[in-house]
């Protein structure tokens, strides 16, 4: 998929396309009047149920495309963009149309980032293990956008960049959890780190873990035959000027298969669990974005890898081991494992002059159950740092919702014999959160993403078929972006009017 972005129509394009949302066409204000009494002839067929999304008509004889830009429910207007690009990009493949014309001189640069991300979205594929490989067709889409050209450009560039950190997040979480492992993620790290301009990597492996003190990845992955590691990488602003004081540590849990250790999971659950170390694998590709756009803010990304294996050296229920924060903890069961490494994660945040903590990780069925696949649940023991992250989420098109730190189940994470153990008795998500905040470093602003639910789907949802969405890269980067530019939480995300 290409874009070319310019003032006006070149006249080679083999079809054009109309965005509309019931009986109104947005963006376009270049229609004949020929093609604009077509157009109303099709949208009131649309709404008889004579046409329908995707129709191929046409208009004032020149081929075009009529897409239902507000066809789903429950999403944003900005989402409904997304959606109905990545509709259309999947149109003009399966049509195989060289080069589709978009009028978009009317949009906000909001609205084309959204069309331009839909139509990137289509593009992808993982077919890295079939047998043979087909290449989609290449289409053109040939953005006109008037006055706003030079706006779209750069607005197109910064698409790019975080479309190639979101197939990087899916490449890594589809992989089979045989071929990814602890040491082969630290290997693609490492290659994000040689190619971005601006990142630094630090790497412990096992030795280091336990000589360190970071006792949680090293009991988790201790069952494994392929030992744990714990990745640093830094990013300090590309040398640009930075006026903001943060620093922004994103933690991510990287279990690169999880067999839910000797308190083993059921059978059908367990091939999703190559998806446990999506946590790591938005980090990582999130700090690539972030380094990539050069934005002038300080950020770190902290990947716990590891795998819960079964084996003789596994841990085992009643295990206690002593966390870096000196708190110990008694592993209750062992397939509440992402916690203990994400202890270590969150300690190694505090150690490097974190102000604000991002932790990410596919933990709880529980969230699963409470909010399902379109909405992450998360939390936050500062309230200016979650209304961010619901801002930011808006912009991005990713759903958050605030759940509650609710003190009340504290007590049940108390042990008879350790400071703490790893599950409690009520409310699992909940009581995973309030364990990690045992670990949350003094006088930092923290939230924590349980993603198990948006991470991975195994029906279509929005523009991804089956597996890997890439859930949350791109609010991070937003996030990121806000702070390097000092916003205001306060600051509302923008509706329009015309979807």
């Amino acid at each position: 998929m290409k874009l070319n972005i310019s003032q006006k129509a070149s006249g080679k394009a083999n079809a054009s396309a109309l965005f509309f949302v019931k009986q109104s066409i947005q963006f376009s204000d270049v229609l004949n009047e020929t093609a604009e009494k077509q157009a109303e002839s099709v949208l009131a067929g649309m709404k008889d149920g004579v046409f329908e999304d995707l129709e191929f008509v046409e208009l004032d004889n020149k081929p075009t495309i009529f897409v239902d830009a507000a066809k789903d429910r429950g999403i944003s207007s900005l989402d409904h963009l997304r959606t109905a690009a990545f509709r259309l990009a999947k149109k003009a493949m399966q049509k195989q149309i060289p080069m589709v014309s978009l009028m978009l001189a009317d949009a906000a640069d909001e609205q084309f980032k959204a069309i331009a991300h839909g139509l990137h979205y289509a593009d992808y594929k993982f077919d890295a293990y079939k047998s043979k490989q087909k290449d989609n067709f290449q289409v053109t889409f040939e953005i006109v956008a008037g006055d706003r050209a030079a706006s779209f450009k750069k607005v197109a560039e910064e698409v790019a960049i975080e479309q190639k950190a979101i197939t990087l997040t899916r490449n890594l979480v589809n992989t089979p959890g045989s071929d990814l492992t602890p040491a082969e993620f630290v290997e693609r790290a490492k290659t994000v780190a040689k190619y971005t301009s601006g990142l630094s990597i630090k790497i412990r492996d096992a030795k280091q873990l336990v000589k360190e003190g970071f006792n949680g990845i090293a009991t988790v992955g201790k069952g494994s035959a392929t030992p744990p590691f714990m990745v640093t990488l830094s990013y300090n602003g590309a040398g640009r000027t930075r006026t903001s004081k943060d620093h922004l540590v994103i933690v991510g849990k990287g279990l690169t298969f999880d067999t839910g250790g000797l308190c083993l999971k059921p059978a059908k659950s367990m091939p999703e669990m190559i998806s446990d170390m999506t946590g790591a694998a938005t980090a990582l590709a999130a700090i690539q974005a972030i380094a990539t756009l050069e934005l002038p803010i300080k950020v770190s990304a902290v990947l716990c890898l590891a795998e819960n294996r079964i084996g003789e050296h596994a841990m085992l229920p009643g295990d206690i081991f002593t966390a870096k924060n000196g708190k110990t903890v008694m592993v209750d069961n062992t397939d509440a494992e992402g916690r203990l490494a994400l202890s270590d994660g969150l300690a190694e945040a505090g150690l490097i002059g974190a102000t604000h903590i991002i932790d990410l990780a596919t933990l709880t069925g529980a969230m699963v159950r409470a909010l399902g696949y379109a909405v992450a649940g998360f939390f936050s023991n500062d309230d200016a740092l979650a209304l961010n992250v619901i801002n930011c989420g808006e912009a991005c098109c990713e759903k958050f919702w605030s759940m509650p730190l609710e003190e009340e189940y504290a007590d049940a994470l108390k042990d008879k014999f350790a400071d703490l153990k790893n599950t409690g008795s009520d409310a699992g998500a909940i009581s995973a959160a309030l364990f990690l905040q045992e670990f949350v470093p003094a006088d930092t602003a923290w939230s924590h993403w349980d993603i198990a639910g948006t991470a991975f789907v195994t029906k279509k949802w929005k523009y991804t078929e089956y597996g890997a969405t890439g859930f949350g890269v791109q609010t991070l980067i937003e996030l990121a972006s806000r702070m390097a530019a000092g916003e205001n939480a306060e600051n509302e995300t923008k509706e329009y009017a015309e979807v």
